[in-house]
């Protein structure tokens, strides 16, 4: 009885992946509205469903119809697409609360590994799961954090099998296009390898094993839909400066905001520890310098930096927190239960009785709001369809999809690498009236738009052109050419 029993008793894990859960599931609207991207990835993902079939070819936009798609996230659209079926928006919270949770789980279970202080480990990880806290959107990005997670604790255990690295990679490379980020850790982990085996530190072993990790892992990420043209996506999209200016989580993180907070005092904690005498091993300084910088530059890497870096900053601490008696004998009374404890029932139970309480109780708040996306145009034009093609703000392309395709497809949506750079400033010299947008319209074919009324483009088109308000809302205006 005893033995079972073990099974029934929370640990600090089961009540870190508990309490990430239910976090983040309390605040599904943000979620859900935080980014234009969700519709879309649930309308592919339904498309997927629906057709057996992966979309390879543009089938949503009147104006790239036909061009070559690269399905770089359709697993996790796939996966979006499920959850919505089962349980709507809702589904579509749960599923990303746990992928979110698990992440950091993992990362307390690693800090644990390499450090064994508990309590530590566990500030750590809540410290790293608030710094990527500025990130979390119901994207597929969030599968990259689990996967970032796998891949790098993976290669910090020397037990890990070579197979799993490529089995992971397949996953991960037909889920999100930023599978590369392996690549990037794997990379840090080859140079501080041969800084050691140089230095007489290492053994030719090692860096075998890792040079197979990494060949093999490179070959499975061609097993997608688009072969070779995942690659030529993901880097032509990180060549272009225009696209990723036009990205605000590409931008630099403003410590103005308290959310960055977390981030600033992890990249403290950990110079000030290395600056006391803790040292890094080679690949883990190469990687907290990398991910540091990157993360400085673009407020997208700041997850992948606190997932990363955790371990790394854990143990540097761990010297200083290891001199103070009553933490530690306050650890090792913790240690002596949890020895004793499987786990398992508190996470599965959590899970269960969330499903249960959403259908019994629906959750109204997890909607897109319709003072941020243009949900009662819709509804007029549910009522009212518009003759011909339209043109509309690109954030809002994925939710007139999730509520009108096939009916209706877009001018543009927030899918930017698939759209491309060209384009993409033809859509900005429509929307900031520079010269020529006039003619940007009449090559599309365009004959009534859909924006916020606010937008200059709005009076220009009615006042200049003589074009026709349809719809007005405080959100959405709809202008049709007379």
């Amino acid at each position: 009885m005893a033995s079972i029993l073990t099974y029934f008793f929370p640990r600090i894990q089961d009540a870190l992946f508990i309490g990430t859960l239910i976090a983040i599931s309390v605040q599904g609207s943000g979620l859900v509205n935080g980014d234009g991207d969700l519709g879309r990835h649930i309308t592919i993902g339904n498309y997927i469903i629906s057709n057996w079939k992966i979309p390879t070819r543009d089938i949503f936009s009147h104006t790239m119809t036909g061009e070559r798609l690269v399905p770089h996230e359709w697993l996790a659209q796939l996966t979006l697409g499920t959850a919505h079926a089962l349980m709507g928006l809702t589904g579509v919270v749960l599923l990303i609360a746990v992928l979110i949770a698990a992440t950091f789980t993992l990362t307390y279970r690693e800090l644990l590994r390499r450090n064994g202080i508990r309590i530590l480990s566990l500030l750590i990880a809540i410290l790293a799961a608030y710094a990527s806290r500025l990130h979390w959107l119901a994207r597929p990005h969030i599968f990259t954090l689990l996967f970032t997670a796998i891949w790098t604790y993976q290669l910090e255990n020397e037990k890990s099998k070579v197979w799993w690295f490529p089995l992971i990679m397949l996953v991960w490379a037909n889920t999100h296009g930023a599978f590369i980020v392996g690549f990037i850790i794997w990379g840090g982990h080859m140079a501080g390898w041969l800084w050691e085996y140089l230095h007489k530190q290492s053994t030719k072993e090692i860096g075998v094993k890792l040079v197979i990790i990494g060949a093999a892992s490179f070959v499975v990420t061609f097993i997608n839909p688009a072969g070779w043209h995942l690659w030529g996506m993901s880097v032509e999209y990180l060549g272009s400066q225009f696209l990723m200016d036009q990205t605000i989580e590409y931008q630099s993180p403003n410590f103005h905001n308290w959310s960055t907070w977390p981030f600033l005092i992890m990249l403290v904690l950990g110079i000030l520890a290395s600056s006391l005498g803790s040292r890094l091993r080679p690949h883990e300084s190469v990687l907290f310098a990398g991910w540091a910088v990157m993360s400085l530059y673009s407020a997208r890497n700041i997850p992948l930096f606190a997932i990363i870096m955790a371990p790394y900053i854990g143990s540097l601490i761990q010297a200083t927190i290891e001199k103070i008696s009553i933490l530690q004998q306050f650890d090792q009374r913790i240690s002596r239960v949890e020895n004793n404890l499987k786990g398992v029932f508190w996470p599965v139970l959590a899970i269960s009785l969330l499903i249960i309480a959403s259908y019994a109780q629906p959750n109204t708040s997890n909607q897109f709001n319709p003072n941020k996306f243009p949900v009662k145009a819709v509804d007029w034009l549910s009522a009212n369809p518009q003759e011909g093609k339209m043109f509309n703000n690109f954030i809002w392309g994925g939710y007139i999809l999730y509520r009108m395709w096939p009916q209706q497809t877009v001018f543009i949506d927030a899918q930017t690498d698939f759209y491309g750079e060209a384009f993409t400033r033809e859509y900005t010299q429509v929307m900031n009236l520079e010269e020529g947008w006039e003619a940007v319209l009449e090559k599309y074919d365009v004959s009534w738009v859909m924006v916020q009324p606010s937008k200059p483009l709005v009076k220009v088109l009615q006042d200049e052109m003589g074009w026709i308000i349809v719809y007005h809302d405080d959100t959405t205006a709809i202008l049709h050419q007379p």
